[in-house]
């Protein structure tokens, strides 16, 4: 069933990936010459101008006293993800957002759900190939580090994981996927999602990528999808 006026809310920090905030965000806004009813908008602890990667500035829409409605909340990764693995006010934010709110992440992004402990008994994924750095003895590739965040995540290499109420994607372009699926969770038809594609001269590597999600609700029967 369609989720009439379905909200995504995009939290930028600083160093956050650019295309892992920007990719999710091009689907909503694509999506929305179909139906104007969807909103995307930007998320940040403030409502001050936001520097993240290489320096493209932003400024959000809402910080964090605003509470803006939403029916998905998604943390981009990028270098900032090691210092807001560690914001307590970013954590206490997601705590209390309402339990049919879904938790989404691309790349790296993934780090803080594992840090808070939201991905023990759930399956979940983060980027899977390295940089020079993370491929040396001196780094650690982003899906291994999920995994040491996590050891009680069942970590996948699929390109989308959906957990229930939390749903990770695993590269750094991987939110164009995440995007869409999210238009599928809101319960739009397959044709909407493909329309979307199409217009984003994107439906070849849609056709490429769009059996490689992973349905994975809660690995322990403790643990309900909707929550922790």
């Amino acid at each position: 069933m369609k989720k009439t006026g379905f909200r995504l809310g995009i939290y930028v920090f600083k160093d956050a990936e650019v295309i892992d905030y920007a990719a999710p965000y091009g689907v909503f806004s694509v999506a929305r010459r179909f139906d104007p009813e969807l909103d995307v908008f930007l998320v940040g602890e403030a409502l001050r101008p936001v520097q993240t990667q290489a320096g493209l500035t932003v400024l959000p829409a809402y910080g964090f006293n605003d509470a803006p409605a939403m029916d998905a909340f998604l943390i981009p990764g990028g270098f900032g993800t090691r210092q807001e693995m560690h914001n307590r006010r970013l954590h206490d934010y997601i705590a209390a957002l309402p339990p049919e709110c879904l938790l989404t992440s691309v790349c790296t992004g993934s780090w803080i759900y594992a840090r808070m402990g939201l991905l023990d008994g759930r399956s979940a994924t983060s980027r899977k190939e390295p940089d020079r750095l993370e491929a040396s003895h001196l780094g650690r590739t982003p899906i291994d580090r999920l995994a040491a965040l996590a050891p009680a995540c069942r970590v996948s290499r699929a390109r989308v994981v959906d957990a229930g109420r939390i749903i990770t994607a695993g590269g750094i372009a991987s939110g164009h996927e995440l995007g869409l699926h999210l238009l599928r969770r809101a319960g739009y038809a397959e044709d909407f999602i493909e329309d979307t594609a199409r217009v984003m001269e994107y439906q070849r590597a849609y056709e490429l990528y769009r059996e490689d999600i992973e349905f994975a609700p809660s690995l322990s029967p403790d643990i309900p999808a909707s929550f922790p």
